[in-house]
């Protein structure tokens, strides 16, 4: 069963999103910032990770630029999700590493074959 991080901070979207890749089978772990997804990150790698863009201190984009810098998490396949709908916005978080973005309010579907198309089928 693939794991997936989820760092999101609005308490509905991540439960409306856990429930959609739980639905699908994904294990999910949520955290709601940068900070916490850090420290999920140096004790467990995570097979995918959803990512917000607006987060408390520290933005997706900068999280997501980092984990890429980074070895141990730099083949992490990261979604980045946000109602941040601008094509400069889709181009900057691509530009970060991100493996695909997908725009609020999330289309499950697109949300499911995103995400099993980087972990692989199961």
């Amino acid at each position: 069963m693939p794991t997936v991080l989820l760092v999101e901070d609005v308490q509905t979207e991540a439960a409306l999103l856990a429930g959609y890749l739980q639905g699908e089978g994904f294990l999910v772990q949520r955290v709601a910032s940068a900070e916490e997804a850090r420290q999920y990150l140096a004790k467990q790698k995570p097979d995918l990770i959803l990512l917000d863009v607006v987060l408390p201190g520290e933005s997706g984009f900068e999280l997501c630029r980092q984990l890429k810098k980074q070895p141990e998490t730099a083949n992490v396949p990261i979604i980045i999700c946000s109602s941040k709908q601008g094509d400069i916005d889709k181009f900057w978080g691509m530009k970060q590493g991100a493996s695909a973005y997908l725009t609020k309010p999330v289309n499950k579907e697109e949300l499911i074959r995103t995400a099993r198309s980087l972990v692989g089928r199961f």
